[in-house]
């Protein structure tokens, strides 16, 4: 992945657009990474991957609502010897 600052990209953004479109660019600011350019492709196929939802409690399938109604198994200690 390349890697450059806001400054060159604010120089340079036809370069850098070009260059994402080929592969990730990621943008520093104040030397840690803060952004990353991407085209538009791979974004789409990125964001077609992610099949995560947020829902309500009660929006839930029954085996979530059952298998989170289990009660949670008692602390185990017989490995506890092994951290002294």
């Amino acid at each position: 992945m390349t890697t450059v600052t806001a400054a060159e990209i604010q120089k340079n953004f036809g370069k850098f657009t070009e260059l994402a479109l080929r592969g990730a660019v990621s943008i520093t600011r104040q030397g840690r990474e803060a952004l990353v350019l991407l085209s538009a492709e791979e974004y789409k196929r990125l964001k077609s991957l992610d099949n995560r939802e947020a829902l309500y409690p009660w929006e839930l399938p029954a085996d979530m609502v059952e298998a989170l109604s289990k009660p949670i198994p008692p602390y185990k200690t017989d490995l506890d010897h092994l951290m002294d």
